[in-house]
């Protein structure tokens, strides 16, 4: 079950592009290492820059790298602005909450989140991969629910998704 919220996510999405699940690429952990240099020469050593994702988890996905950034409401903004200097205008905003930056490199979509670190969005993305990190038999069901997903709509592959991993959650409650 989604909530409201994500009912309305999920609504703005396309029901005609189909999605393209590839197998884990173990190179990603060397393409996220580049990324998180050039981001931290940028906003310093002491900020985290996180691997998450499909990627990070080692199974299939949709050939892209999450890169997570997150950081104090105060220092947002700031923070636009210094990422914005590296990848350009953001690809999405909401204002004190997150922005998205794309930087493809080799081939490979990669996704840098700014995200406000006290959000229940970073908070439960962080419980989600937590849990299936140390829950073998759960990851190996969003890996076959993902490659289940090649040539799903957009939007029936989110549905998908968000209703796994709001169970997960359910359990983590």
């Amino acid at each position: 079950m989604l909530t409201p919220e994500q009912e309305k996510w999920i609504a703005h999405l396309s029901d005609t592009d189909k999605i393209k699940i590839v197998p884990f690429d173990p190179k990603s952990q060397e393409e996220f290492e580049k990324i998180r240099s050039l981001i931290q020469s940028k906003i310093g050593l002491t900020v985290r820059v996180l691997h998450r994702g499909a990627s990070y988890l080692g199974i299939s996905g949709q050939n892209e790298i999450d890169i997570y950034v997150p950081v104090q409401e105060s220092l947002f903004d700031s923070f636009i602005v210094k990422l914005s200097y590296l990848f350009g205008k953001p690809h999405r905003i909401y204002p004190l909450e997150r922005a998205r930056f794309n930087a493809p490199a080799n081939g490979i979509r990669i996704d840098i989140h700014l995200i406000n670190e006290k959000r229940d969005n970073w908070l439960n993305s962080e419980k989600f991969e937590n849990y299936l990190k140390t829950h073998q038999e759960a990851l190996e069901e969003y890996r076959l629910l993902k490659e289940a997903g090649d040539g799903l709509s957009v939007r029936e592959y989110y549905r998908q998704k968000l209703e796994f991993i709001n169970d997960i959650l359910a359990k983590t409650a």
